[in-house]
């Protein structure tokens, strides 16, 4: 019943920006731990940033720490990643997931019940 849809993907030269978006549905969103992680072709998934229920706890991949940053709207039932400065290496499909329980390590993909099928974000050199 839980559903999560990301949106914002695309196409940008090094150095631009994007924002990708996640809109939950079918649960509590403010229940929710939320992140971000990213797969390139060919390699596993990786975190990228996670945010906790209420917004005043953030976690960042020391890769994107500095460059992205994790918000959420829970009124909206959305969490964005907001992508400055990007770089050929962030090139990913980019999945927004969830966790109604306690996360040990907002690290391993497997501490999270819920996935959304993923936004492609593709950075040109």
């Amino acid at each position: 019943q839980v559903q999560l849809v990301e949106s914002g993907g695309g196409l940008v030269q090094a150095g631009g920006s994007l924002r990708v978006t996640c809109v939950a549905s079918g649960g509590t969103f403010s229940s929710y731990v939320m992140g971000w992680f990213r797969q390139a072709p060919g390699k596993e998934r990786e975190f990228v940033a996670s945010i906790s229920w209420t917004g005043g706890s953030t976690n960042y991949a020391g890769s994107v720490k500095g460059r992205f940053t994790i918000s959420r709207d829970n009124a909206k039932n959305t969490v964005n990643l907001q992508m400055n400065s990007l770089k050929p290496e962030d090139t990913a499909v980019y999945y927004c997931a969830a966790s109604n329980g306690r996360i040990s390590s907002p690290y391993r993909p497997y501490e999270y019940n819920y996935w959304g099928q993923g936004t492609q974000v593709t950075v040109s050199s």
